[in-house]
């Protein structure tokens, strides 16, 4: 293999192993690098930008049941040296085909051992290239704490996926992981050894990743822990992945996890971190599961917002309790009432309120909406 057939193969591998949007998808470039390896993400400054997602080696020993790099299954295994990854990177950073890495990896000869490579590749672009822009590095399971320390120093955000829901579901997922000793300890380590980093060093983000479905459980289990997340490490975002099952794996015969399961994952996700609702505000049902055929968010309104929330008088978080209305919408409403009070239904399309869905739990001076303008589309 040449190095752009293993920047091909690595990329697309990289694709079932990461979370993240969807690969862009194949597209004409002048360039020999190849598109599928590019993957777009948010950045706060810089919107959204294009990324090199790719991993250091598909190898690995880890066995887990639902992982298409599952040991013993034919795919194939190639790796890219430190040397190898970093220079194609500044190629096609160079070339402006991306602004960011997002590097993870199989675990081959231990988790340290291929947290050495991994660190060495970012090493060689930060440190050889000059590359001062975006990095997102996995940390393997069973990386050192120095390791995770030389991490921090590097790179802006860094995933640690813990893939099941708690030790029990992950022991039904990836026998050959630890829950409590390799995979949850580097996700408080940057909150516990905040000192360890020079004043100077930028902190990175934190995100982890679940694999819905296959171990059997609750969403009620997985934002549980989600939850603590978000509280104690200071996560800043967890992703959901639909199982979706592959041939020759242990799981190739259990049924895939439908993608709405994985929406309302998301949506009360958000209504954790961006809304203000705690765990047990979400509307589980007697199994622990979130009702797939509704927004949790509209379901929690028509459970507990029987009284309409006037819109000229509410405070911010009673905005964000009603459906159609979100954190934007919610900003725009209160700095629009300080230039004098919101009377139509117009005027909420305006500051970008989802007014149709809005209309039955909101007032505009005392009045439900719908008497006072036909909203558009009903």
């Amino acid at each position: 293999m040449d190095i752009h057939q293993k920047i091909d193969t690595l990329g697309r591998a990289a694709a079932l192993d990461c979370e993240g949007p969807p690969l862009v998808g194949r597209q004409q470039r002048k360039a020999q690098m190849i598109a599928e390896c590019i993957t777009y993400v948010t950045h706060p400054q810089k919107g959204k930008m294009p990324v090199l997602r790719i991993m250091q080696t598909s190898a690995c020993e880890r066995n887990c049941y639902y992982c298409p790099f599952q040991t013993g299954r034919n795919y194939q295994r190639v790796s890219l040296t430190p040397e190898e990854l970093a220079a194609a990177f500044d190629q096609m950073q160079r070339k402006k085909l991306v602004d960011g890495l997002f590097l993870s990896s199989g675990v081959i000869g231990g988790g340290a051992k291929v947290m050495d490579k991994m660190l060495a590749t970012v090493e060689l672009v930060r440190r050889k290239y000059e590359y001062l822009g975006y990095v997102h590095l996995k940390i393997m399971p069973g990386a050192e704490s120095a390791q995770i320390e030389q991490a921090a120093r590097l790179a802006d955000r860094l995933s640690i996926n813990l893939e099941g829901a708690n030790e029990s579901r992950l022991a039904l997922l990836a026998p050959k992981k630890d829950f409590w000793h390799e995979l949850l300890p580097p996700l408080y380590w940057l909150r516990q050894n905040q000192n360890r980093l020079e004043p100077w060093v930028k902190r990175p983000s934190l995100s982890t990743q679940f694999v819905v479905g296959p171990a059997g459980e609750a969403d009620r289990e997985l934002l549980t822990t989600v939850s603590t997340l978000y509280q104690e490490a200071k996560l800043v975002r967890a992703y959901y992945s639909a199982f979706n099952p592959a041939k020759g794996t242990t799981f190739e015969d259990r049924p895939k996890t439908p993608e709405i399961r994985q929406h309302r994952l998301y949506q009360a996700d958000w209504l954790l971190r961006f809304y203000g609702f705690n765990l047990n505000e979400l509307p589980f049902d007697a199994s622990g599961n979130l009702p797939p055929g509704n927004d949790p968010k509209l379901v929690w309104a028509q459970q507990h917002l029987h009284q309409p929330v006037e819109i000229n008088r509410a405070s911010r978080a009673e905005l964000l309790r009603v459906p159609g209305i979100g954190p934007k919408s919610a900003d725009a409403i209160i700095a629009a009432r300080r230039e004098g009070r919101l009377n139509e239904a117009q005027q909420l399309n305006q500051l970008g309120v989802w007014t149709v869905r809005a209309a039955p739990y909101i007032l505009l001076n005392g009045r439900q909406p719908g008497h006072q303008l036909r909203l558009p589309g009903v």
